[in-house]
């Protein structure tokens, strides 16, 4: 029997069905809150994830993200929100692709 979140079986249900996570849809900034709240009372990024893939199971962030956050955190960020951008917003096709495209045509 797997002991990992990922494949927890529910007590009754048929051998090797995985049971839902109960937060699967969450969003990513409830996520972080999860991760700064979790992290400020001492927990460790990697047991923060297992937990978290209890209860949010294939749409958990990932443990790369998860540490990304911890490290904002740990510098003083406390908003878990993405910071705005400046700039011009990226687009799909860039200048060289768009003249071999066009002479393609």
């Amino acid at each position: 029997m797997c002991s990992t979140a990922l494949c927890l079986q529910s007590s009754g249900s048929n051998e090797g069905e995985n049971i839902d996570a109960p937060l699967q849809d969450s969003t990513i900034e409830e996520q972080r809150g999860v991760v700064r709240f979790v992290w400020a009372e001492g927990v460790k990024p990697v047991k923060i994830h297992h937990r978290m893939l209890a209860q949010y199971g294939q749409s958990t962030m990932s443990q790369r993200k998860l540490y990304e956050w911890e490290e904002r955190f740990k510098s003083g960020v406390t908003r878990v929100n993405d910071e705005g951008r400046s700039g011009r917003p990226s687009t799909s096709r860039s200048r060289k692709a768009s003249s071999l495209q066009e002479h393609r045509n």
